[in-house]
């Protein structure tokens, strides 16, 4: 896989946020081209470096219209990993080995950085590839989507989390300074 290489992309758009008190998918922001909601902008930034994206919704949950193939969650309330999987297996589908896994709530998100993890995980073949700063960043990261599997057998077991994942997985994690491009705007507060 190279910078060039067919890249899926996998939105997680349906989680509920207690300190956003709202759903974040639609919360909007002046980004580049002005006034747009979370999702909006996350399906455009990854439109132009992946050749499929795959937005996973809550059922029900209200979107604009987006360049995007819309999922909704089987089960709501789990988190994000059984989405994930849904993603994954997904992007799979399509034809897929690989797929950037990202946070709708990452408005800030560039193509500079997923070039950057897609380049490594080429490199180590690792089955997920994810940024670490300080801490791991589960959703932005390289996850190869054969991992669909594994995640629904672990939310099977009663391990929602996406650090289940990783930890059963041939993880790598590439060294980075902190950066906007990976900030989660949590609250109003942490739109910069």
């Amino acid at each position: 896989m190279t910078e060039d290489a067919p890249l899926a992309a996998v939105v997680l758009a349906g989680g509920a946020s207690r300190r956003m008190g709202r759903d974040k998918a639609t919360v909007r922001f002046r980004g580049p081209a002005g006034e747009i909601t979370f999702v909006e902008q996350a399906v455009a930034t990854l439109r132009t470096r992946c050749q499929a994206v795959f937005v996973i919704a809550a059922r029900g949950q209200g979107l604009p219209d987006l360049d995007a193939e819309v999922l909704r969650d089987a089960t709501p309330g789990v988190g994000p990993l059984l989405a994930t999987a849904r993603g994954l297996r997904a992007a799979a589908d399509a034809g897929y080995s690989r797929a950037f896994v990202c946070a709708v709530d990452m408005p800030y998100l560039t193509t500079e950085l997923i070039d950057e993890l897609a380049e490594y995980a080429a490199r180590v073949d690792a089955d997920v590839v994810l940024p670490w700063d300080g801490r791991d960043h589960y959703l932005a990261g390289i996850y190869r989507t054969a991992l669909a599997t594994r995640a629904d057998e672990l939310v099977a077991h009663g391990r929602r989390s996406m650090r289940a994942l990783v930890d059963t997985s041939d993880t790598q994690r590439v060294v980075m300074d902190r950066q906007r491009a990976l900030v989660n705007v949590n609250s109003p507060d942490d739109l910069v």
